[in-house]
């Protein structure tokens, strides 16, 4: 379960690390060369993009880093980068896989109890 935990936590970091450059560069933009009329206007909250954009995918990878050794403390990482993801992006197309990911592997990190047979 641990190994699963790592693999998903990475994969899901390395998702939202794509996601996040779109969101990142999508609000730097707007505020550099403004709105472009109902085509594309400024989010509600941009610092919560950015801060999402950057800590969710760091989140990820340093719990699915984690998983084998410290599986309590990688299933915390694991769902905090999961709502970071959610409650800076929402839910959508782009958005289910790293926070199915991240919620799988934080599950998963938190149901092992000993470590993997090896």
């Amino acid at each position: 379960m641990r190994n699963a935990a790592l693999v998903l936590g990475i994969i899901g970091g390395i998702w939202a690390m794509i996601v996040g450059f779109f969101g990142f560069g999508y609000t730097q933009f707007i505020e550099q060369h403004g709105e472009i009329g109902t085509l594309a206007t400024q989010v509600d909250n941009p610092g919560l993009i950015r801060a999402a954009s950057f800590l969710a995918p760091i989140l990820a990878i340093a719990g699915g880093a984690m998983a084998r050794s410290r599986n309590m403390a990688a299933a915390v990482l694991l769902f905090a980068s999961a709502l970071a993801v959610y409650l800076a992006f929402g839910f959508n197309v782009f958005t289910m896989f790293p926070i199915g990911f991240c919620l799988l592997g934080g599950a998963l990190a938190l149901a092992a109890r000993e470590p993997d047979a090896h």
